[in-house]
């Protein structure tokens, strides 16, 4: 057993709160405690309500104490991400714009992470509206990294590792278009997952049939994973893509045997994307642990030349139609990325339309290609190393310059166009200390089964258990241009 409760897995802390061997109180006493401690270092927590997350610690113990059926997450301390609404809790998304926005109700993700007993205390930062995997905002300023604080933590749920990584709470809620839950992930040492489409819902009142976005878990292990996912996942009758998987699939074994699993590897995902060599040599001697274990490795990828257009129109439409209409009243404070994204969506046309839906569709063919050779892609998850936190973005990638703010992503956002389930598994780390991601993906709605290959991956390696030791200096930033 750890020796202080924020070392605890999530199952391992509501096990020992059934147990009466730690209160919801003592767990929140914590949670709190280590907020205290770190966020100077790190600015990773943007909101807290002390007052209400001890009142639902409290009646946490009570119920504890009836003896009744005690929920899935019972008394589990949790901040949410900034850009899921929180009923009653301010919702900024990390812009100016809406500073004061205090939602009326839950998103689905956290109104079924209160349901299955979480105590909710404080929001965790982000990007403005989520657009980058840089957090900073001019709203709350620069998320760091808990490994070196000088440096960025990822995003957009940055926050949301950066507590994960810093023993602040076990798991934690986030959301993924083009990487937000699993380059912050590489960068943090912890694990992110994306599940495939609508397994969590994700309602709307512009888009019920959008895609691109995932809303999805953060934690230090896989066990935890699937733990988050067999509450939240399930289906929702305001959306209506197919039902997804049951959440019962995300309480059965964990167990595998990778002896005979078919994986293909790649270096630049067959499109040329940049990879900085220490990350390549470093994942390269990592795939050695699969070999290990049984499975065959070869060099092999899905057919990706038409993701980059894919993902792109995509992602612009969905901005378009979700802050088109707030860059109007308020786009004077808004930032030049979000501008960006909103106005090359406006200006698709039908035809750029019909041409998105015909490269979706032969994707998806190069996809199931793949798929009826190999169980599971395996690639770098992010293309750098977490990087200097003053910049927006980096202006390059080996050797390669980065012409939008997204292009440093690409090794994230090529996955989000198939639409797979994908996971990022800490990989290790770099001579300097820090951390590399793995980012596995499987066919679609085989969600269990990739959570399965990364655990074995995890139980060879334990690179999660490596926690940061973070300085009590706090870091001066100013965020500059790339």
């Amino acid at each position: 057993m750890p020796e202080t409760i924020g070392e605890l897995s999530a199952v391992e802390l509501t096990t020992a709160i059934r147990k009466k061997d730690i209160s919801a109180r003592e767990a929140l006493a914590d949670h709190l405690d280590r907020i205290a401690d770190i966020n100077p270092a790190i600015n990773a927590v943007v909101t807290i309500d002390p007052e209400g997350a001890q009142s639902l610690a409290h009646q946490a113990d009570q119920l504890t104490a009836s003896g009744a059926e005690l929920p899935p997450l019972h008394g589990l301390p949790m901040t949410h991400k900034d850009t899921n609404n929180t009923a009653g809790m301010r919702t900024t998304q990390g812009s100016v714009a809406l500073r004061d926005f205090v939602p009326d109700a839950d998103d689905l993700i956290i109104a079924r992470l209160k349901a299955a007993g979480v105590v909710s205390s404080g929001k965790s930062n982000v990007p403005e509206f989520g657009a980058g995997s840089h957090t900073f905002n001019d709203l709350f300023g620069t998320t760091t990294n808990p490994y070196a604080p000088a440096l960025s933590a990822g995003g957009s749920s940055g926050g949301v590792a950066a507590v994960v990584a810093s023993r602040v709470q076990s798991i934690g809620d986030g959301s993924d278009m083009g990487g937000s839950l699993r380059i912050p992930a590489s960068f943090c040492n912890v694990v992110g997952f994306r599940p495939s489409t609508a397994v969590i819902p994700m309602p709307s009142d512009v888009n019920a049939y959008a895609w691109l976005g995932r809303t999805g878990p953060m934690a230090r292990t896989v066990e935890d994973i699937a733990l988050f996912m067999s509450v939240t996942a399930g289906p929702d009758p305001r959306v209506p893509h197919p039902a997804g998987l049951d959440p019962e699939v995300f309480r059965s074994s964990l167990e595998t045997d990778m002896r005979g699993v078919r994986i293909g590897w790649s270096r630049d995902f067959g499109i040329g994307v940049p990879v900085e060599p220490e990350i390549l040599e470093h994942l390269e001697r990592q795939l050695r642990v699969f070999e290990e274990l049984g499975a065959i490795v070869e060099e092999a990828t899905p057919d990706f030349s038409e993701a980059d257009l894919v993902f792109g129109n995509t992602r612009a439409m969905d901005f378009a139609a979700g802050l088109g209409p707030l860059l109007e009243r308020a786009g004077d404070v808004i930032k030049p990325e979000v501008h960006w994204n909103v106005n090359k969506g406006l200006a698709l046309t039908a035809r750029d339309l019909i041409e998105t839906a015909a490269a979706r569709t032969r994707l998806e063919a190069g996809v199931q290609s793949f798929f009826g050779r190999y169980d599971l892609f395996a690639s770098p998850c992010a293309q750098v190393l977490p990087f200097d936190a003053t910049l927006r973005y980096p202006a390059s990638v080996a050797g390669v310059p980065s012409e939008t703010y997204l292009d440093w992503m690409r090794s994230a956002c090529v996955l989000s166009a198939t639409g797979l389930p994908v996971l990022s598994v800490p990989a290790g780390f770099s001579a300097a200390g820090l951390p590399i991601g793995l980012q596995l993906a499987s066919n679609h709605y085989t969600d269990m089964q990739l959570l399965r290959w990364g655990r074995a991956f995890e139980q060879q390696t334990g690179y999660a258990a490596v926690a940061p030791v973070i300085p009590t200096e706090v870091p001066v930033l100013t965020t500059t241009s790339a």
